[in-house]
């Protein structure tokens, strides 16, 4: 498997069981591929921060993983339908006052939805594009790239380039799965428990890979302002020799 980081084959033997509570017991090869590239581009992420991007891209493709154009769903045979097509079916979703969110259209001159989670809007297309490493502006399909996907979802949400909140505004202990919808929709009391369920799915079966264990340590390595974790460790080994010096501990 990719990577030394962790074991992959555990993490989707994990997500394979009936009991997993998400894909159920088989993954195709694109859902693999499309997991697999999110993994590595989240592998510096820790493990409740990479856990929750896999939950979104999970909820945001309905299980699929892999990026799509806007309208697209998992049962559609034409899985990449053109641009065209794309436009004339937001347009009449748009007519028939199925989309009562927007205010305007944004789709028609191509700025509809691309990827696992979905970039709208050029200016989003342009926000993105300094980091995953391609100009989405000149070509928006790269955002179907399960590598590009894959880096606009871990970057979007560790950034908060989606909405403004990022990853860490959630951190806890536990992590705040059901809040961190907000990174991507708005819609938290719809979708947020859903959202949450899938997560901690993908937590157990990080967990079941090493994933949790290798992380710790990297974990502790940052402390805030001089103080915290890595701190209060030097303050105990110095007073443990100390009094093995026979001084004051």
């Amino acid at each position: 498997m990719k990577g030394p980081d962790m074991n992959r084959a555990a993490f989707f033997d994990c997500l394979r069981k009936r009991e997993s509570g998400v894909f159920g017991t088989s993954l195709s090869q694109r859902q693999v591929t499309a997991t697999d590239a999110i993994l590595d581009a989240g592998a510096h992420l820790p493990i409740d921060h990479l856990a929750h991007v896999l939950g979104e891209v999970y909820h945001e493709t309905g299980g699929g993983m892999y990026p799509v154009k806007e309208t697209v769903f998992r049962s559609h045979k034409d899985q990449n339908p053109s641009d065209a097509t794309v436009i004339a079916r937001l347009d009449a979703a748009y007519r028939r006052g199925r989309l009562p969110w927007v205010s305007a259209p944004y789709w028609r001159d191509g700025w509809f939805g691309r990827g696992g989670i979905q970039l709208t809007h050029r200016a989003n297309y342009a926000k993105l594009s300094p980091y995953v490493g391609a100009d989405l502006v000149k070509n928006p399909d790269k955002a179907l790239d399960p590598a590009i996907s894959a880096k606009v979802a871990v970057e979007g949400c560790s950034r908060g380039l989606f909405t403004g909140k990022k990853l860490a505004d959630y951190d806890g202990d536990p992590f705040d799965h059901f809040g961190a919808r907000a990174i991507v929709n708005g819609d938290k009391r719809v979708t947020g428990h859903d959202v949450s369920d899938y997560a901690l799915a993908f937590t157990k079966a990080l967990r079941a890979a090493g994933y949790a264990e290798k992380r710790a340590v990297s974990a502790r390595k940052t402390p805030s302002g001089g103080e915290g974790a890595a701190n209060g460790l030097m303050d105990v080994l110095r007073r443990i020799f100390e009094a093995l010096k026979g001084g004051k501990a």
